[in-house]
C-alpha cells in the first residue's frame, strides 16, 4: 500500500502514543506506517496522529490478514520450550518503532514455570523506552496474546518493570543495525 487508502468500515484503533481506544469511521483517509507483529500502525490525519489497528481489522485497510505464524513448541500436553517463547515475543512490536520488543532490549526476564496441568506458566517482565509511553498496556497485552497462544502454555503473564531504566545500550546488535545505529 503507498499513498493515503480510505478505510472500507469503521475499526477499532489504538491511538498512539496515549493508548486510548478509538473508532475510525468508515471512509478515514490514512496512510499505512507500518505493518509488523500482525497489526498495522496508520496516520490518520483528520484525527491527528498514528493509531494502532489490529490484524483482524486488516480488512478495514483493504489488506488480507496476515497468516498466523504457530511456532512449534513441545506438544499441547506438554512444556513450551524458552525458545519458542522468544520467538513469539520477536513478532511483538512497538507500533513507533521498526524493531521487535526482544531486539530493542525491552525483554528483562522470561521464566517457564510448570503448571499442574503439565503444561508451562509463561512469566515476563518488561519495560518500555520511556515511561509515560501509554501504549505499554497494548504492547503488553500484545506479548501476552501471543505467549498464550503456544502450544504447551497454560498461562502467561507480562508484567511490565521500570528498573532498571532502558536504555539504547539494552538493544541488541540486530536492534541498533535495523535503527541504523550499528
Amino acid at each position: 500500500m503507498s499513498g493515503p487508502v480510505s478505510l472500507l468500515r469503521e475499526c477499532a484503533a489504538i491511538r498512539i502514543p496515549e493508548g486510548t481506544l478509538f473508532a475510525l469511521p468508515a471512509g478515514t483517509p490514512v496512510v499505512l506506517m507500518q505493518a509488523l507483529g500482525g497489526s498495522y500502525t496508520v496516520e490518520a490525519p483528520t484525527f491527528g496522529g498514528l493509531f494502532r489497528i489490529a490484524g483482524r481489522d486488516a480488512d478495514a485497510l483493504g489488506l488480507a490478514p496476515a497468516p498466523r505464524k504457530d511456532i512449534p513448541a513441545a506438544g499441547p500436553a506438554g512444556p513450551v520450550t524458552e525458545e519458542a517463547v522468544w520467538e513469539q515475543l520477536r513478532s511483538c512490536y512497538d507500533p513507533e518503532i521498526p524493531v521487535n520488543v526482544v531486539d530493542l532490549g525491552l525483554i528483562y526476564d522470561l521464566k517457564l514455570l510448570p503448571h499442574r496441568s503439565g503444561r508451562s506458566r509463561v512469566e515476563v517482565k518488561m519495560t518500555l523506552t520511556a515511561p509515560g509511553c501509554g501504549m505499554g498496556p497494548a504492547i503488553a497485552a500484545d506479548a501476552q496474546q501471543k505467549i498464550a497462544a503456544l502450544a504447551g502454555v497454560a498461562e502467561a503473564e507480562v508484567a511490565i518493570v521500570w528498573d532498571p531504566p532502558w536504555s539504547a545500550d539494552m538493544m541488541t546488535a540486530e536492534g541498533k543495525r535495523r535503527l541504523g545505529m550499528a
